[in-house]
């Protein structure tokens, strides 16, 4: 087969790690993580902020070293054989399908509230971010690259004006008392949090195509995490010196945007909303056909999955395979089959099993470097922690290895 072709280079790089972690999470957990722990969701913040260094330098190391488009998969192959990496490409790829419609649907769901349009609507507005997103990921990564690097600059611009714009209302005397609910708060506010700082694993899947990996990979992932963290504790210190939480913690930073930019704040962060997500699902749906593809290529899926655009050279076969699913996704939320509140839990158990995975090849990957075997047993342990609280969504990574060993019966 053909290989994709290089083209992502480093400001491209740093706004595809961006806009895989920063989610619509910001809107909301800040203002759910200070109604847990009060002004103590702080350190739970900050202490995340520096814990994150860790998790996306593991995921770099990875992907400067061993740059495929297999991603976390190809490392877990190269770590604990062809099976056990084939299951986690599957692990990942199956998570995008129910994933992608998710953070489509949060964006739009946004959207319609801001301008009280109707469910329709909002399936609609989904739908669209989840074309758009197809369309640019079918055109090529270096369209998707320069486009995210417009999306998320505007992110950003929006975000950095709020805290600075918030930062004079900002009363010492919302941050007493400090610790209104226990000690024990801020490991449940952490625990929380822990979902807006995953996300390294996804860029993985494109590390094949940067033009330099082995200068952008670590420098990228660097500059990324210092501005999501930065990102998040900002929005979290205002959030809770104004007090923008209590009684409607999904509002919080719509009521810090209000007090700022003096405009309709629904509209604001509605449109905002909108474009976190829609940059997300470029991202993920640009990571998933690029396993799509490794994965056909090594057999361990159809062959149609494996195609490649004449004209583009992007992976037609894997993009056209989660477009089926995104349909399905959307149809089976259409007719209210399944809430939204729990469509999102069923990638959770995935994603982190993914995750976890990666981790583990880093730590077989690099026995032998000591400073990348700690920052990868560092980073198992907190991805570790996330697996106790999965639940009942432990059932759909377990279906998914049940039928990949029917499938692939005669090779096991």
């Amino acid at each position: 087969m053909k290989d994709l072709k290089a083209t992502i280079r480093l400001p491209q790089a740093v706004a595809l790690y961006i806009a895989s972690v920063l989610g619509a999470g910001i809107l909301i957990i800040p203002g759910i993580s200070a109604e847990i722990a009060g002004p103590a969701a702080i350190i739970a913040w900050g202490t995340m902020a520096i814990l994150v260094i860790p998790m996306a330098l593991t995921m770099a190391f990875l992907s400067q070293k061993y740059p495929d488009k297999g991603g976390v998969s190809h490392f877990v192959t190269l770590a604990f054989g062809e099976r056990i990496g084939a299951i986690v490409g599957w692990f990942f790829l199956m998570s995008v399908p129910i994933g992608a419609p998710v953070v489509a649907l949060t964006g739009s769901g946004y959207v319609s509230s801001a301008f009280g349009l109707n469910k329709n609507w909002n399936i609609i507005l989904a739908i669209i971010i989840l074309v758009i997103a197809l369309i640019i990921n079918y055109i090529g990564m270096h369209i998707a690259g320069k486009i995210e690097v417009i999306v998320i600059v505007t992110i950003i611009g929006v975000l950095v004006l709020s805290i600075i714009g918030a930062v004079p209302n900002v009363d010492l005397n919302n941050f007493t008392p400090f610790m209104p609910n226990g000690i024990s708060s801020i490991g449940k506010a952490s625990t929380i949090l822990l979902w807006c700082f995953i996300g390294w694993e996804a860029v993985s899947h494109l590390s094949s195509e940067f033009v330099n990996p082995k200068r952008d990979t670590i420098l990228a992932t660097i500059i990324a995490a210092i501005i999501v963290g930065g990102l998040y504790f900002g929005i979290a210190f205002v959030t809770i010196g104004t007090k923008s939480y209590g009684s409607n913690i999904e509002a919080s930073l719509v009521k810090i945007i209000v007090d700022v930019i003096r405009v309709k704040g629904g509209a604001v962060i509605g449109l905002t909303s909108y474009i976190i997500c829609l940059a997300t699902a470029i991202s993920y749906i640009g990571a998933a056909s690029r396993v799509a593809y490794s994965l056909s290529e090594k057999k361990f899926a159809p062959k149609i999955m494996g195609q490649l655009s004449s004209k583009y050279k992007t992976p037609i076969g894997g993009l056209g395979f989660l477009a089926v699913c995104f349909m399905v996704i959307i149809g089976i939320y259409s007719f209210e089959l399944i809430s939204l509140s729990k469509l999102i839990e069923i990638p959770n158990a995935t994603f982190t099993f993914t995750y976890l995975a990666g981790c583990a090849a880093g730590i077989a990957l690099f026995r032998k470097g000591k400073y990348k075997f700690i920052v990868s047993l560092i980073s198992l342990i907190i991805t570790s922690v996330g697996t106790l609280f999965i639940g009942w969504p432990l059932l759909y990574p377990l279906l998914i290895i049940l039928v990949f060993r029917i499938v692939n019966r005669k090779r096991i």
